[in-house]
């Protein structure tokens, strides 16, 4: 168990969506029905001690929960991707880490490979 999302506020999330936002000349804003939730659980959750599976899958409900006009997903999975950075893998498992975690949080992965995240995960502890 780990604090993995400790260093990314919700101040943090939010700059980074617009900063997404800026690169693809985006709107970047608050949704009416999903930030004040989103929100709400990342700072209930964000802090906590956790697996990395939980970690990601608290990015992916946030995601999900959608509390930004656009790149939400793009947003949680760039902030997991630097998370697993601490693990300090050789490059290419680290490269192979990185995008499974982000395919995970945008809700593109096979069952397989959350299946490999999840032993990954336990593999941690």
């Amino acid at each position: 168990m780990k604090e993995w999302l400790e260093p990314y506020s919700w101040e943090f999330v939010t700059a980074q969506n617009a900063v997404l936002c800026n690169n693809k000349n985006a709107h970047h804003g608050p949704t009416s029905d999903g930030h004040g939730e989103a929100k709400t659980l990342w700072n209930e959750r964000q802090p906590e001690l956790m697996t990395l599976a939980a970690a990601v899958d608290l990015c992916r409900r946030c995601h999900r929960i959608a509390p930004f006009c656009f790149y939400n997903g793009n947003t949680f999975a760039a902030i997991m991707r630097d998370a697993v950075l601490a693990l300090d893998l050789p490059l290419e498992e680290a490269w192979v880490l990185r995008s499974l975690v982000g395919h995970i949080v945008a809700g593109v992965a096979s069952t397989e490979e959350e299946d490999a995240l999840q032993e990954f995960s336990d593999s941690l502890e």
